[in-house]
């Protein structure tokens, strides 16, 4: 990282980070051009949880390449200056990579569901079967990251 100075290196900061956010980027490699994604997620225990329609692009590149990058980024705030180059954000943010796959079982779906539910509540949910099966669910294992936030302590 360029700014060593704002770099987060202590894994339960970064964890924090993970925990704290709402919106994922997933970016998928593809022959031509990459493909990039916005999705809610959960995170638990070094894994981020999504879920989706059981068909399309995303679902068919998991299946082609599970190698992903991503990211999250924390908004913490609009900074303003006096003229617009004092202008910034104060953000926490992290970016990773690592290999993704889909949930097959009935109760996988359920776990994975679970987690990325708490993600945004402490209620305790139940899912039709139906829904179950119609949902895809999938896990990305973080295999590397690294963390930054700007401007947080000001």
């Amino acid at each position: 990282m360029r700014r060593s100075d704002k770099a987060i290196s202590e894994l339960a900061a970064i964890e924090k980070i993970l925990k704290s956010g709402t919106i994922c980027q997933l970016a998928f490699t593809t022959e031509s051009v990459p493909y990039l994604v916005t999705l809610n997620y959960g995170y638990a225990e070094g894994v981020l949880y999504f879920h989706s329609a059981s068909e399309g692009r995303k679902i068919d590149l998991i299946k082609e390449n599970p190698e992903v990058a991503f990211t999250v980024a924390v908004d913490k705030g609009l900074i303003k200056g006096e003229n617009a180059c004092n202008w910034s954000v104060r953000f926490q943010s992290v970016v990773g990579q690592g290999e993704i796959s889909l949930l097959e079982s009935s109760e996988a779906k359920q776990q994975g569901l679970d987690l990325f539910m708490a993600q945004y509540s402490d209620e305790k949910f139940s899912y039709p079967d139906k829904m179950i099966q119609a949902t895809a669910v999938f896990k990305l294992v973080i295999g590397e990251m690294t963390a930054k936030q700007s401007r947080v302590d000001d």
